[in-house]
């Protein structure tokens, strides 16, 4: 396995959460009722629950000779062309949270939670030596070091300096249990890092299910002291991509969408520019693309009332506003 002894150590059963030992090409759960084996498929342990994740063992092992294909020219085209998305938050974020990290620790261990590949603006981060990177996805492609459902994550409590979560929580179905073992396998006073969409189109097909508003966003993490949060992606990005989608609505027929996508590309790319000014005021919170949350573990919980005060935005919420037939 492509992993430092003090992960190999900090491995744990996903389904009990009891030690792991190595045996052969499999992991092997030492707990005394658990009895639970996992593959290790071209160096890389498949540690997932089967019995309660969306995803099984045996499609990564009945499918060992699985690799990225080969881009196909539709890739390649949309590599060239304007994009419509732009996160103008996540190089100075993760700055933040490296700067937080070293000065604790001087060798910052961090869960990378969908860590295939490098998120948008984590370049600088992943080339800083003083920190040990764990990649972890339920894809075994790409910069994979662990596989798991981030559901339960096969490490020991207490692991983590830092934990990363960029653009996953939309694609699970239970957010709050995912953030709740990022809770449990971060040291005290770990840093964590996300994003999450708001303003978003489904993208993730059938395992796309949940957006965020930014107190929502904000609700997942309240056993956490806020560093800062608001949009990484703005209005102007979340304008762009709704025509798009307005545009998809009319056929289904994959030629068609490709083609679509083209033009919109070429032709709206421009809105996002607006975000550079748009993203950064306050009453634009309500309508961004995307929101982000740094914040540092703590043993104390936000209550309901203290949640509540802290939205910004421009909408006036003095009162909740009550509508016929619905009871506050």
């Amino acid at each position: 396995m492509n992993l430092s002894e003090r992960v190999r150590q900090a491995l744990a059963c996903p389904c009990c959460g009891a030690s792991l030992e190595s045996g052969g090409e499999r992991l092997y759960c030492v707990g005394a009722t658990c009895g639970k084996s996992f593959p290790i498929v071209r160096g890389v342990p498949i540690l997932i629950n089967s019995s309660c994740s969306t995803f099984d063992l045996s499609s990564y092992t009945e499918n060992d000779d699985r690799s990225e294909q080969t881009s196909s020219w539709r890739e390649r085209v949309l590599r060239i062309i304007p994009r419509l998305s732009m996160n103008i938050a996540a190089k100075e974020n993760y700055r933040r949270f490296r700067d937080r990290l070293v000065r604790a620790n001087s060798h910052a261990l961090v869960l990378i939670i969908g860590g295939a590949r490098a998120g948008e603006g984590m370049e600088e981060l992943l080339g800083d030596e003083r920190i040990e990177f764990v990649e972890a996805d339920v894809a075994l492609l790409g910069k994979t070091r662990v596989v798991c459902d981030a559901h339960g994550l096969p490490f020991a409590s207490d692991t983590f300096d830092g934990v990363i979560i960029q653009a996953v929580l939309e694609y699970v179905l239970d957010p709050a249990r995912c953030v709740s073992e990022i809770y449990r396998v971060l040291k005290a006073d770990g840093q964590v890092y996300s994003e999450a969409p708001f303003m978003q189109q489904v993208h993730g097909g059938k395992y796309d299910f949940t957006r965020f508003t930014l107190l929502g966003h904000r609700m997942l993490f309240r056993r956490f002291t806020e560093v800062s949060s608001g949009a990484c992606c703005g209005p102007g990005m979340a304008l762009a991509f709704s025509v798009q989608s307005f545009l998809l609505s009319f056929t289904a027929r994959p030629a068609l969408r490709n083609a679509i996508k083209v033009i919109a590309r070429c032709s709206l790319f421009w809105l996002k520019y607006f975000d550079w000014y748009l993203a950064r005021r306050t009453a634009a919170l309500d309508a961004a693309s995307g929101t982000y949350f740094l914040g540092t573990k703590t043993p104390r919980e936000l209550s309901n009332r203290e949640l509540v005060r802290l939205y910004r935005g421009g909408v006036r919420a003095d009162h909740m506003p009550l509508k016929r037939g619905v009871h506050a």
